[in-house]
């Protein structure tokens, strides 16, 4: 018989309505991991076994790594990429235009160009090429005297494009990660953890961005090499050296943070910090960070501003960045990329203003769509729609000519890419895929509501049970005072956080509010004040409109409150302190 779940401090019904309960239950359902150190419990509640809580305390590539070979058709990509290497041929790679496409593109690039190869890049332009691999672009690469090319973090959807690269005829090595359907198209090898007849092992990686895959892809290749004798009288490439990359492309893409993908960024972060690719210090100068990056930067910093150039500017500035042995020219591109994103939030924020007016909040599946929309931030503005409705988004720009370009956003529980191939085999849509908690289509105009009413039929109870299941999950309860930098430095310990390894929440109070005002883009800052004396800085971010803003600012002064959220370090001021960014408060009287 399950344990009951007490809730934490008695709330079953906050202020945004959902319940909190306990991230870690001991067997009695009480809370926590009984007299285990903190570092400890975090790893407990995050899923590691207690028989590997030292692999998964400090992530290594060793700790974790599997042999390429298990995934199929690994072998055969390298080995025809070993050939292609000995051989000098002439190698294209073509990549998505996101980040996650970029940082494979780039690593691609750098690991045959230290093996003597000089691959070319080519990244389609999303207003013009739309997603994925075109035969026309493949076809044009033979044509020009490409006698393999490699597609990354696309091309397993690409039957069409790749038929035509078949007939040109040019070899194609498919390295992606997105859902594959039954059927595969053609290519010489096709690389994917996420291909239905992948055998336990590797499907168990289904989880890595296509940056960890073609990583492995590297080391097969290397490997290959090293049996064949390449290397008697030249280095081997150090792989170690760019998992700035693998880090920056894995966080971009929100894959989950567990396994190998935790050990991706743990060790890139480490390589990042030492600014050995000279783009990336470039990108970091520009955005104006001072400090060595963190999981957050690579998420909210470097990766908006390569995504910029995909999104309004110039699809390939990315992986020219990322791949340059220029420092001026890194710089130049850096600035452009900064410049770029500041443009793509304007052009953002009108087209999330009209899809916000126009959401039908009664549906399961929120599918909105507006002629001429920028189809750069459609995907942006999913993901803000999705977490202020709490259910799947499908944001979608039709242009000129009533094609549709659309872009999803899941939430925990529904895999939205499986049923938008469900829609693509059904007829409904001209392209499309993705992965559980994001998606990609193109679809007519007038087929968006046939759409929507399948999404609605297919995802209805998926989505009810995911939102039933909503509950805001906590590490600790602590005083006001126990919020302090020494308690951040203790919970970042069990970094990094992300997407499938959940940053640490806290519940403090009960607390007071001091004072509350509302601050840039909505977002509402608190003084707060609790019952031991102590007072605390609280930010919630783009609430001001919200249940949770409103309470925070209108909140009389006698009446407490339990804020919870996560606890931060504010470095701004001449010593560091700590700072609550609040995710959801509860009434404590």
């Amino acid at each position: 018989m399950a344990p009951r779940v007490t809730p934490v401090l008695g709330v079953t019904s906050s202020i945004l309505g959902q319940p909190w309960r306990w991230r870690a239950l001991a067997a009695d359902g009480r809370q926590g991991w009984g007299d285990d150190d903190l570092v400890t419990q975090l790893l407990l509640a995050r899923g590691a076994p207690r028989e590997a809580l030292d692999l998964h305390r400090t992530p290594s590539i060793r700790g974790f790594m599997p042999d390429p070979s298990v995934f199929r058709d690994m072998d055969r990509a390298a080995q025809r990429l070993a050939d292609a290497v000995e051989a000098r041929e002439k190698i294209a790679v073509f990549g998505d235009y996101d980040v996650d496409g970029a940082t494979s593109a780039a690593l691609m690039i750098l690991v045959l160009r230290a093996l003597g190869v000089e691959a070319i890049a080519y990244i389609p332009d999303r207003l013009l090429e739309g997603y994925g691999p075109s035969g026309d672009a493949l076809v044009r690469l033979a044509r020009e005297g490409a006698s393999l090319i490699v597609t990354v973090d696309c091309g397993a959807q690409a039957f069409e494009a790749l038929e035509a690269a078949h007939a040109a005829p040019v070899d194609v090595v498919v390295v992606d990660h997105h859902k594959c359907a039954s059927a595969l198209p053609v290519a010489h090898a096709l690389v994917n953890p996420n291909r239905l007849d992948e055998a336990e092992d590797a499907a168990a990686h289904g989880h890595l961005a296509a940056v960890g895959v073609c990583f492995l892809l590297a080391a097969a290749l290397v490997r290959t090499l090293r049996a064949r004798g390449f290397f008697a009288d030249r280095p081997e490439p150090k792989l170690i050296d760019h998992l700035d990359l693998v880090a920056l492309g894995t966080v971009a893409d929100v894959a989950q943070l567990r396994g190998l993908n935790r050990a991706f960024v743990t060790q890139g972060l480490k390589v990042m910090a030492q600014r050995r690719n000279i783009g990336l210090a470039a990108l970091i100068e520009a955005s104006r960070l001072t400090r060595a990056p963190t999981c957050s930067d690579l998420g909210f910093a470097l990766g908006p501003r390569i995504n910029a150039g995909g999104r309004v500017g110039r699809a390939n500035l990315g992986v020219r960045l990322l791949t340059t042995r220029d420092p001026e020219e890194a710089r130049t591109i850096a600035v452009e990329l900064d410049r770029l994103n500041d443009e793509r939030r304007q052009i953002e924020a009108g087209v999330q203003e009209a899809a916000e007016a126009m959401a039908d909040t009664g549906r399961r599946v929120v599918v909105v769509s507006g002629d001429g929309w920028h189809p750069g931030v459609i995907g942006i503005v999913a993901g803000r729609l999705k977490e202020k409705l709490g259910r799947p988004v499908i944001v979608i720009a039709v242009d000129e000519k009533g094609v549709g370009k659309g872009s999803g956003r899941s939430i925990t529980g529904v895999d939205l890419g499986n049923a938008v191939i469900a829609a693509k085999e059904a007829g409904l849509l001209a392209a499309g895929g993705g992965h559980a908690m994001a998606a990609g289509l193109t679809i007519g105009a007038g087929d968006i509501a046939a759409f929507a009413d399948f999404l609605e039929d297919k995802l209805a109870v998926t989505v009810d049970r995911a939102r039933d299941d909503r509950a805001l999950l906590v590490d600790a309860v602590l005083a006001t005072g126990g919020v302090n930098p020494a308690l951040v430095e203790s919970l970042e310990v069990g970094g990094p956080y992300g997407t499938g390894w959940p940053a640490p929440r806290v519940a403090a109070g009960p607390v007071r509010i001091i004072r509350a005002d509302v601050v840039g883009n909505g977002h509402v800052r608190c003084i707060v004040a609790g019952d031991d004396g102590r007072s605390l800085k609280a930010m919630a971010f783009r609430a001001a409109e919200t249940p949770l803003g409103q309470a925070l600012l209108g909140a009389a002064p006698h009446r407490k409150l339990w804020l919870a959220g996560r606890a931060k370090l504010d470095d701004w001021g001449s010593r560091p302190a700590a700072e609550l960014h609040i995710d959801d408060a509860a009434w404590a009287d």
